[in-house]
Order: structure tokens, then C-alpha cells, then sequence
């Protein structure tokens, strides 16, 4: 096994330093079209329930699945030189660019203006969607399997900055010299994520033979419809490749039906806590001031260096083992939040639980993300991906739903226990899942790899 000082080296490879500049990329317009555009919109005047309908311009990201196929098998010939992964990259980026700029120029309190901030909203989510999808594809083919923690953790720092940036950041700009200047200057700092593109390499195309054979398995079903015009049967082969492959090809995989419940299930007890974090600080006396510094500042920076801890892990140890024992940690974690309920507006137990939840929340998510991409086949990253973490997000948000529900039935001592027992059906599949398919997917990646 290599030393500490070993497997703290895969940090200082270039290509998962690259990808500090292109999380900030990739997390700078999320703000822009959630929380910072809220704002905008009630300094404007325009009334809640307007803001409420602008919310759903974030659908974008939700169904980035969608048009995976789209960025995973269709070259650019404008961008030809860069590459199919570059030159997508870079058109999202400059996409981006266009509608901060576009948007900042808008008035959304004057009469007809908030039409025109939505129109320009809704690109930059699709332009900002795309990217996402490119970034982790790109991420997904240019590091060897035990990178890919470190690949995540550093994603995740960029991308944590970047909210801030674009969070805070533009809120300061715009209260000094006005929403404009605060939208123009988000689209100058897209530069960071225009120039790492330009300078890192573009990863090779490559298929494997198991897609190859479900590939070659298509264009022969299509071949039954000699009838049919070639144009037609040209687009029915690029769909089978880009949209029906990519499907089959993971379901074709020993037990991926425990796979994607798997995904679904591992960060449940996270989700129910975090949906009622907020309400509880606020229920037992806790105030803003104090939630805001030790639950946004501290917490950020906890984050932060579990999402280091974790890449670490995955170095060290693997993808399975890392998810084992960041997930074991993650739920023990949420007793923290029982003791809080018991004691009350402690500053010092929150800080103490506030440290535990977001340091092992840091770890499981870059575990979770470098095993998500590791089950990416090489061939199909930018849908496979998609498709998962679009899983991911869904099954989240459903299963945490009723969250509020149980918090008043139960109270909150017994809630955040219902929480850490909410983590365990997840970590028993996966401990099932390492005896019963011990084999690693074949995803055409191999560890030690570097593409």
C-alpha cells in the first residue's frame, strides 16, 4: 500500500487541478438563476408569487439528461480543433457568457423587463446545464480510477468558491454599483473556466468492445428496414448508438437494478437532515446571525476539507471502501444533531455538530461522485453520468419530502435518529453488493490509467 505522502501526491496531478477552474466554471451561473436572481427580482419589486413561477427555470439542470446524448456523440465543426469534449465545453462557456451579459442588461421591475430576465435566465440555465454535463464527462475520462476522488474533491472546491462568488460575491457588487455591474462581472470571471479549457488536453475518443458489439448489435436491427430511406436509417443508427446503447449497455450489467438503488438510497439520511437544518436552528433559538456564520462560513470551509478527506480515501483505500466508510461516518454524524436537540442553542455543540455533519457529508459526496463516475462506461460518459446523478438529485428530493412530516410527528431527538437509521438500508446494500458482485462493471477504465 503507498504512504500517506504517496497518495497525497495524486493533488499535484495537473489534471485534477485543472478541475478547480472548471468547478468555479461550472458552479459560477447556479446563483445567477437561484438565490442572487431572487434577490434581484425583490429588489425590483416584482412580487413572490412571480418569483416563485421564475424558480422553475432551473428545470434545466434537472433534465441535462435529456441532451446528454447530444454532447456524448455529436462533434462541433466550429470547435473542430479543440476536440468534441473542448469544443462543447468551450461553446457552453461562451453560451454562458452571452446570457450573464444579456441578462444583466435587463430590467425585470420595469414593464414587460421581467419577461426578457426569464427568457435570458432560462439560456443561461441550458447553457450552464450543458456545461455541467461536459465538465463531468471530461473529469470522468481524463483521470485512472484512483484520481477520481481527488478529481471530485477539487471539482467541488471550485465549485464551492464559485457559488460564493456568484452568491455573496454579487450581492456586494450589486448593492455598491448596481445589478448590472454585478451580471458583468460573473461573465468576466467565466474566463477562469474559458482559459483552463484552452490549456488542458482534450481526451481520446474511445469505445470498448463491449459497447462496440451492443453498437454493432443496433445498426443490425436498423438494417431490417431496407425500405425505409438511408437518411432515416442514418438517424435511427445515431440514435441506437447515442440513446438506446448507453441504456442497454448498463443494463446489461451483473445486478444494476441494486446499482441504481443503491444511488438512490446512499445520501437518504443526509437528505432528510439537511431539508430540516434550517427550521430546526431556527425552532430551538437560534439566530440568523449565528446560523449564517457557523452554518455557512464553518461550514463551508468543513466541507471543504472532507471533500479533500474523501479523494484521499478513494487514493488510499478505493472507491467501495472509501464509500463504506465515509457512509458509516455520515450517519454517525447525525447524533450529533441529537445531542444539539438535547442541549439547545449551544453555540459550541452547534459548531461541534455543524463540523461532524459537513466533514463527513465532504467525504461521502467526493466518494459518491468518483463512484458514479466510475461507473461510467469510457464510451458513454456525458449520458451515463447525466442519467445517474439525474437519479441521484430525483430520488433526493423525493425521498426527503416527507421530511417535515416526521420532524413534527416524532420531535427532534427522535427525528435525527430516524435520520442516521435512514442511512443504513444504503450501507447494507453496499456491503450485499461487495459480496455479491465483487467484479468491478465493465466500464472499459482501468486503475492506474491515466487516458
Amino acid at each position: 500500500m503507498k504512504s500517506w505522502r504517496d497518495t497525497l501526491q495524486v493533488y499535484w496531478d495537473r489534471r485534477v487541478l485543472s478541475l478547480v477552474f472548471l468547478g468555479f466554471a461550472s458552479g459560477l451561473p447556479l446563483a445567477l438563476v437561484y438565490a442572487t436572481l431572487s434577490a434581484w427580482l425583490a429588489d425590483s419589486g416584482v412580487s413572490l408569487k412571480e418569483i416563485g413561477f421564475v424558480s422553475l427555470v432551473g428545470l434545466a439542470y434537472s433534465l441535462k439528461f435529456l441532451w446528454s446524448p447530444l454532447v456524448d456523440r455529436l462533434d462541433l465543426p466550429l470547435f473542430g480543433r479543440l476536440g468534441r469534449r473542448r469544443g462543447w465545453m468551450l461553446l457552453a462557456q461562451l453560451g454562458v457568457v452571452v446570457a450573464i451579459l444579456m441578462m444583466g442588461g435587463t430590467d425585470p421591475g420595469a414593464d414587460g423587463g421581467l419577461r426578457w430576465t426569464v427568457v435570458w435566465a432560462v439560456a443561461l440555465a441550458f447553457a450552464s446545464a450543458i456545461q455541467d454535463i461536459v465538465i463531468d464527462a471530461y473529469r470522468t475520462e481524463i483521470l485512472a480510477d484512483e484520481r477520481l476522488g481527488a478529481g471530485a474533491a477539487t471539482l467541488i472546491f471550485g465549485y464551492r468558491v464559485a457559488m460564493l462568488t456568484s452568491g455573496g460575491g454579487a450581492l456586494l457588487i450589486a448593492d455598491w454599483w448596481g445589478w448590472q455591474a454585478a451580471y458583468a462581472s460573473m461573465a468576466v470571471l467565466m474566463g477562469v473556466g474559458i482559459a483552463a479549457v484552452l490549456v488542458n488536453p482534450e481526451p481520446e475518443v474511445r469505445v470498448t468492445e463491449r459497447s462496440r458489439v451492443i453498437e454493432e448489435s443496433g445498426h443490425a436491427w436498423v438494417g431490417r428496414f431496407a425500405t425505409l430511406p438511408i437518411s432515416f436509417r442514418r438517424l435511427m443508427n445515431w440514435i441506437a448508438d447515442a440513446v438506446v446503447a448507453p441504456f442497454r449497455e448498463f443494463a446489461g450489467r451483473p445486478g444494476w437494478l441494486y446499482i441504481l438503488a443503491f444511488v438512490a438510497l446512499y445520501k437518504y439520511g443526509d437528505a432528510l437532515l439537511g431539508t430540516m437544518a434550517t427550521p430546526f436552528y431556527l425552532d430551538i433559538g437560534f439566530s440568523l446571525s449565528e446560523i449564517g456564520v457557523i452554518t455557512k462560513g464553518f461550514g463551508l470551509a468543513m466541507t471543504l476539507l472532507g471533500a479533500g478527506l474523501g479523494g484521499f480515501l478513494v487514493a488510499r483505500y478505493g472507491i467501495i471502501k472509501a464509500l463504506l466508510v465515509a457512509g458509516i461516518l455520515q450517519a454517525v454524524s447525525n447524533l450529533f444533531f441529537v445531542a444539539l436537540a438535547m442541549t439547545g442553542p449551544s453555540l459550541a455543540m452547534l459548531s461541534v455538530a455543524i463540523a461532524a455533519e459537513n466533514l463527513t457529508g465532504g467525504m461521502g459526496t467526493a466518494a459518491f461522485v468518483a463512484y458514479l463516475s466510475s461507473l461510467c462506461n469510457i464510451a458513454y460518459t456525458a449520458t451515463q453520468y447525466a442519467l445517474l446523478s439525474s437519479l441521484m438529485a430525483t430520488a433526493r428530493t423525493i425521498l426527503a419530502s416527507g421530511a417535515g412530516i416526521a420532524a413534527e410527528s416524532m420531535g427532534w431527538v427522535w427525528f435525527f435518529i430516524g435520520t442516521t437509521a435512514a442511512a443504513a438500508p444504503g450501507l447494507l446494500l453496499l456491503v450485499w453488493m461487495m459480496r455479491r458482485f465483487p467484479a468491478p462493471p465493465p466500464t472499459g477504465r482501468l486503475a492506474g490509467e491515466t487516458p
